[in-house]
Parts: C-alpha cells; structure tokens; sequence
C-alpha cells in the first residue's frame, strides 16, 4: 500500500474542509425554501430565519396540486426537455460524428461551429427568425434554436476521436456502412458522454424561461419556469395559479412551494446517471 506523505494528507484534509463548507452554504438556501414552503404563516412571520419548522403542513403544496395551470406547465416541461434533450443529442452527436471524420469541407464547418461559439447574432435577429419561420407560440421555438450547443459539440469531436479508428475499420471489414457504425459501435461506446451531455441538455431545457416569455405568448404552453416567475416575481400566486383567494395559504409558503416542486423534478435525474456523469465530462479531452 502506497504510504501517503503528510503534506498530502493535509492538502486532503483542508480540500475536504473547504468543499464541505462551500456544499453546506449552497444547500442552506435551498433547506430555507424547503422548511419555509412546510412552514405555518405564523412561524414564517415570528422567525426570521428557519431551517426546521416546529409544525409541518402541506396546505401549500395541495394548493398548487390543485391548480390546473402548474399541473399544465410541469406536463409541457417534461414534454419540452424530453424532446429537446432528444433532438440536442440527434444533432449534435451526428454533426459530431461527421466533423470527426475526414470529410468534405471539414475546415470550412468547423470554422463555423467556432465562429457561432464566440460570437452571436443577439436577441432582435434571433426573434425575428423564429417569427419569420413560424415558430412563434410552438415549443420548437424553445428547441431548434438551440438544437446544437458548439462547446458541447466541439467536445463530442473530440470524444469521437479519441475512440481507436481499428474498432471502425474491424467493423468496415465486416461489411457495415457508416450509419451502422455510428449506431452500433460508436454510440454504445459513448454512453458516457451521452449521459453527461443529455443531463446538460435538460437542465438547461428545464431551466430555460427568458425564451418562453419571448416566444410563447399562449399561457398553456409556458413551461414551469415561466409560471413560478408569475408566482415569485410578479408576487400573485393565486392570480398566476387561477386559484380562488378565498382560504389560500399565505403567498410566501405558495411560493417557496412552487419553488420546490420545480427544482425536485430535474435533481432526481443526477443519481441515475451519476456512474456515467464524471466519466462522461472527462471524457473527449485528452485527444486534441
């Protein structure tokens, strides 16, 4: 057994220390949330701050349960991150794909790849895309727009290569054309920068709201994010949930509750994918 010097045991030490304590202050807010939202109005008035209520009550979260506009919401969030998710991989793992091999105009493609990941058109002409091309109040207004991430792009490129071209060749031998390679050998081979980047994918689809307030005028199709800003930001849940006001829970519990049941969702992805998740973000960057 290797014997490990003082020096490394207290860098070791002190590491553990210090990304405990970083750990600790990034959940406190969140544990806030989540004891304010089971908390009565009395205590939430009579503490200033409260990290385990005295009395747990869900009357908050059997409102908003009951609010057929957050049910609605959640239903076209997991719609819009299932397909988006679905869509980013499609495009970015074959343009990947193709970019690592020798092709026709190679250069050229990859130079635009770049080109996009330093420099944007904006939020005006992109909006005006979407609404020349008809994709105004669609989800795919949410989706195609942002079907490739270049930086997720050029490390799948690079993950792609690092993979032995005689794996390729054995196959090609074989007698498999190039779209059975990619589907029956390359991505097999690629479930951890699948599981990696597809957990990147829907938590930015899961997260996003600044498109759907530009894009989707129709309030059935806002996503989650869109309607717990109505509710936090605008300050009016029971407006925003279309929830009478009559016996309604205080408007800070509602909201610390809607708080909850958006992030909950999109955090119980991490421990199935967590096997793949380290591997997967290392991999692509060791062969350039």
């Amino acid at each position: 057994m290797r014997h490990k010097s003082t020096a490394n045991v207290l860098f070791n030490g002190i590491n553990a220390l210090l990304l405990s304590v970083v750990a600790l202050v990034m959940m406190v807010p969140f544990l806030y949330v989540f004891t304010i939202s089971f908390s009565t109005y009395k205590e939430f008035l009579q503490s200033e701050f409260m990290l385990f209520p005295k009395t747990w009550v869900t009357t908050s979260y059997a409102y908003i349960l009951n609010s057929k506009p957050f049910i609605r919401s959640i239903g076209v969030t997991v719609e819009l991150t299932v397909i988006g998710t679905i869509v980013n991989l499609l495009f970015t793992t074959t343009l990947a794909y193709m970019l690592s091999r020798q092709v026709f105009a190679q250069r050229t493609i990859m130079f635009l790849v770049v080109f996009t990941l330093l420099f944007s058109a904006g939020m005006i002409p992109t909006y005006l895309v979407v609404k020349e091309t008809g994709l105004l109040n669609s989800i795919w207004a949410l989706i195609l727009p942002v079907a490739i991430s270049p930086y997720y792009l050029i490390v799948m490129r690079q993950f792609f290569l690092s993979i032995p071209e005689e794996i390729r060749e054995a196959a090609v031998i074989d007698g498999a054309n190039d779209l059975n390679v990619f589907a029956r050998i390359i991505l097999p081979l690629s479930k951890p920068a699948l599981a990696a980047f597809g957990l990147f994918y829907a938590v930015a689809h899961w997260n996003n709201y600044f498109t759907g307030l530009l894009y989707l005028n129709n309030p059935e199709l806002w996503p989650i994010q869109v309607v717990l800003r109505q509710i936090v930001v605008v300050g009016e849940p029971q407006a925003s949930l279309e929830m009478a006001t009559e016996y309604a829970p205080p408007a800070e519990t509602v909201q610390m509750a809607a708080i909850v049941l958006a992030t909950i969702p999109i955090l119980l992805l991490y421990p199935f994918l967590q096997k793949h998740f380290a591997k997967g973000v290392m991999l692509g960057s060791v062969k350039g």
